[in-house]
Formats: structure tokens, sequence, C-alpha cells
């Protein structure tokens, strides 16, 4: 199929789950934040099984190709692997800057990064089993890990790195096996903080890639939007990527309203192409939608895209979430008609 639609990872949490005035009141938990989840410890699983299928759901009646669970068992996007990695002290948090500058409590590391045990296989397969179509599973990247977290072990921040990478290569290889279509990396700190990215975060990211067979992708973008309120024009770090073994690279486009001709640098890349602006409440109409692919065509081939949010929906109330899915999904077949 031309131009498939999907998230890049996150939607919605139902507000039975978790407490959406706490988890917007702060920046995303580095360390854990189990204050954030209104079931009680002992019927937490049940209740993330129940809030993914749901997820799965509203991603089909809303006519996406390309299914994730949602992430709906996690506080944020990187927290929940980060934390099950030995060689951090949970107990005793550490401090580090967030992308907007501001500190945040985060991993403190004292020992050798290792991966005790797969983290996410379970949620893959529960996937797996709650839908017919093609799959996605996240995975924070090495990078961005190595930067939320306080460094009172190695040498040098590389090492670190390399570490995480190690750990990420292993979970994704798992992930795979579990039965993921498609696993994506999140680097989003390779946006934030280039120069320290192109220092030893691209070797990270190529070392988390090491040997994976099955189709990769890689998400960086400028922040979640509810959070991050200004835009750059354009990204510090995106070449950067084509000369990696990634099958898609995931570039938001609406609120910043990029100039697409940068999207021809990552020849052979598909273009996971951001059309939804996640900046406001409104959603917006199919024909906007179609509009932001367009803009698109003439610097990428239609085979080579797949429509996405710019970010994840994990901060949107579900009916506007539901009705910007939903949106992405009419607007991507307005431009499929035509193009046929």
């Amino acid at each position: 199929m031309l131009l498939p639609t999907s998230l890049v990872g996150s939607y919605t949490q139902p507000d039975w789950l978790i407490d959406k005035v706490k988890l917007a009141g702060r920046f995303p938990p580095r360390v854990r934040a189990t204050e954030l989840w209104r079931v009680a410890p002992e019927w937490r699983e049940q209740a993330f099984d129940d809030a993914t299928v749901l997820a799965i759901r509203d991603q089909e009646r809303a006519g996406l190709d390309i299914i994730t669970d949602g992430e709906m068992r996690r506080e944020s996007y990187s927290n929940r692997f980060a934390t099950a990695l030995e060689g951090v002290d949970l107990d005793n948090p550490g401090v580090a800057l967030d992308r907007s500058g501001e500190p945040n409590p985060v991993p403190r590391v004292t020992g050798k990064i290792r991966r005790k045990h797969a983290v996410e296989t379970r949620d893959v397969a529960f996937l797996r089993a709650n839908t017919d179509r093609m799959t996605k599973i996240t995975v924070p990247g090495p990078f961005t890990m190595s930067q939320q977290a306080q460094n009172d072990y190695y040498e040098d921040e590389a090492e670190m790195a390399h570490d995480y990478a190690v750990a990420v290569n292993a979970e994704i290889k798992d992930l795979f096996a579990a039965g993921a279509d498609i696993v994506q990396i999140d680097e989003p700190y390779m946006q934030a903080r280039p120069e320290k990215a192109r220092a030893h975060g691209l070797a990270a990211l190529k070392t988390a890639l090491e040997g994976v067979e099955g189709r990769t992708a890689l998400h960086i973008c400028f922040g979640y939007a509810a959070l991050i309120h200004e835009r750059p024009e354009g990204y510090n770090f995106l070449p950067e990527l084509a000369d990696t073994t990634l099958h898609d690279v995931s570039v938001e486009t609406a609120q910043s309203r990029l100039d697409c001709a940068v999207l021809a640098r990552l020849t052979g890349k598909t273009i996971i192409l951001g059309v939804l602006d996640l900046s406001t409440h409104e959603v917006e109409t199919p024909e906007t939608v179609a509009a932001r692919i367009r803009r698109a065509l003439p610097h990428v081939p239609a085979e080579k895209l797949v429509i996405a949010p710019d970010c994840g929906l994990k901060y949107l109330p579900r009916e506007v979430a539901f009705g910007k899915m939903k949106a992405m999904a009419d607007g991507a077949a307005i431009v499929r008609a035509e193009l046929a």
C-alpha cells in the first residue's frame, strides 16, 4: 500500500489509568514515577492490558495500517526501559538538564550498564495477539538515555552510550523474535544536542543496530509540543542518519512547517512523515493533512513515505487524539487516490 499510516509510538492513555494533570505538570519522568498511576499495583498489569486493547482498537477504527501498543504501560517513552538496566542506582537518583535546560531527576549510573532481561517482549506478544495488522514497538535510544542519566561511573559519555547501545541491541533482537514487524528507536536528544550526537551518538546508534535483521526506524523530534513550545525551522541533526542501516526515519513537519527539501538528503530511507500538529487541540481536516503530505512528494517518492503524527499523542485528550488520527488516515487516503 502507498502511504501507510502509523503512530510514532504513544497514544493517549485513559484518564482512569494515569493522572494526566500530574503528568502534564512535569517533564517526562526519567526515573520511575508510579505516583502517576491511578490503579493499585495489584491490578495494574490487567489495567495495562485493557488500556492496550483500547489503544489498538482506536487505531484500527481510525484506519491506521501499522499498529503500536500505544505505550500504555509507560510513564514516559524512555524511563521504563532505562530503569530496568543494571548499573543504575534508582534509590538515589541523580540530576541532569532536560532538553529545555531545566534540572530533572534521572537514573544515577554507578556501575556498568547491562541489560538484565528482556523488557518489552511481552508487550510485543500482547500486541501481536490483538491485531492482525502490521505492528511496531518502540525502545529508547542509547544516546538519549545517556543524556538522561547522571554519570558517576564511566570515564567518558561515549563509553556509557556504547554500553546503553549494547543493551538496546539485545532488546531489539528479542523484540523481533517476539513478533514485532518494525522496531523504532527514539532518539530525540540527537536533535537537541547535535554536537554530542555527532561526536559519539551516531556511533552508539550504529552499535545498537549491529547484526539486527528486521525493519528498524528512528524517531528524532523537537520534543512533546505540550511541553516544548518553541520549534526551530529545521533539524540540527538529520542528514547524518543517511549513513546507517536504518530503514525508516521519522521527521516532524506539521507544527514547524519544515522545508521538506531536507528530506531528499536521506536518500534510500523511508520517511515517517509527521503531518499532525500536536501543539493544538484543533483537529485537522483530512484536506489539511493531504496538503502536508503533498509538500513532501517533490522530495521523496510516495512509496518511501509513511504518514504519522509529528510526535506521540500521549498528552492529548482521547477524543482529540482519535480525531487527529482519523483525519490523518483520511488525508492519506485522499493523496493515495490521487496517486492511483
